[in-house]
C-alpha cells in the first residue's frame, strides 16, 4: 500500500525498490524475522538503500491505519542527482562554485533549515551520505519552505568519496570544526569551495578531517561551547556571501 510519501508492507517496499522508486529511507521493525523480511534486507543492501531499525510503535505511528507488516518506506519528494551530474553541471557554468557537504546530519528539521539557508545564499548543490543522513521527508520540505525543490541534492556512499572527487575537480574543501586554530574569517571563500558541516552530536568525522584542505571554526565567547548546526552553517555560508559580494 502507498500514500503520497510512504509505502507500507514488506512486499510493497521490495517491489518499489526493484521498480526504481526514489526511496529515501526504510524503517524496519526491530527483531522482525521471516523469509520475506530476509528478502527485503537483501534487496536493501543490494541497492544500497538507507534503512534503520525502529520499535514497532514508530511504525504504527508512521502507518496509522495501514498494515505495515514490519516495514515502512519513505519516498523522496525529489529526484537525487549523481556526483558527476552535480559537479560537472555546475563547473560548466561557474568558475567559483559553492557546495555544501553534510556529514551524517540526522535531524530532518535541521536539514530543512540548512537547505533553506543554502538556497538563499546561492549554494550550487548539497551532498549527503546515503547511510545515516536525515531523510528528505515532509518535515524537511516544510522546514526548508520549499527550497528543497530548488537546489540539487546528491547522495554518495561515503563523504570521503565526495571530498576526493571535489578536490580532483579543483574545489577547495573546508571543514567546520572546533578542532583547529584557524578562524572562519581567515579562509578564502571566493574560490571554488565546498563547506563541510558535521552531525549534531559528533561533528565532522575524524577520517574526513584528515583529508580536507582547510579547517575553520567560529569564534565563541559564551559559556556554551557549540552552536546548533543549522545556525553554524548559516554563519559559514554568509561569510562566503560577504566575501563574494
Amino acid at each position: 500500500m502507498q500514500n503520497e510519501h510512504q509505502i507500507f508492507g514488506i512486499r510493497a517496499v521490495i517491489e518499489a525498490i526493484n521498480a526504481g522508486k526514489e526511496i529515501d529511507k526504510v524503517f524496519i521493525q526491530k527483531e522482525a524475522q521471516g523469509d520475506l523480511m530476509q528478502e527485503l534486507m537483501k534487496t536493501l543492501k543490494k541497492n544500497n538503500v538507507n534503512f534503520s531499525y525502529v520499535p514497532v510503535e514508530k511504525l504504527n505511528k508512521l502507518s496509522k491505519f495501514n498494515n505495515h507488516q514490519g516495514a515502512v518506506a519513505s519516498i523522496a519528494p525529489i529526484k537525487f542527482v549523481t556526483m558527476e551530474e552535480l559537479v560537472e553541471g555546475v563547473l560548466e557554468n561557474k568558475q567559483n562554485p559553492l557546495f555544501l557537504i553534510l556529514d551524517q546530519l540526522s535531524d530532518a528539521r535541521n536539514f530543512g533549515a540548512i537547505i533553506r539557508t543554502a538556497e538563499c545564499t546561492g549554494v550550487d548543490g548539497i551532498i549527503i551520505q546515503k547511510q545515516g543522513s536525515a531523510p528528505v521527508n515532509g518535515d524537511t520540505v516544510k522546514t526548508s519552505a520549499g527550497a528543497v525543490f530548488n537546489i540539487p541534492i546528491c547522495k554518495v556512499d561515503h563523504i570521503k568519496d565526495a571530498v576526493f572527487y571535489l578536490q580532483g575537480s579543483g574545489i577547495t574543501t573546508v571543514a567546520a570544526t572546533e578542532k583547529t586554530e584557524n578562524n572562519i574569517y581567515d579562509i578564502d571563500f571566493t574560490k571554488g569551495i565546498a563547506i563541510i558541516m558535521g552531525s549534531e552530536d559528533k561533528g565532522v568525522n575524524p577520517s574526513v578531517l584528515k583529508i580536507v584542505d582547510e579547517k575553520a571554526k567560529l569564534p565563541m565567547f559564551g559559556t556554551i561551547s557549540s552552536l546548533n548546526v543549522s545556525v553554524a552553517c548559516g554563519a559559514f555560508l554568509y561569510e562566503a556571501v560577504r566575501q563574494r559580494l
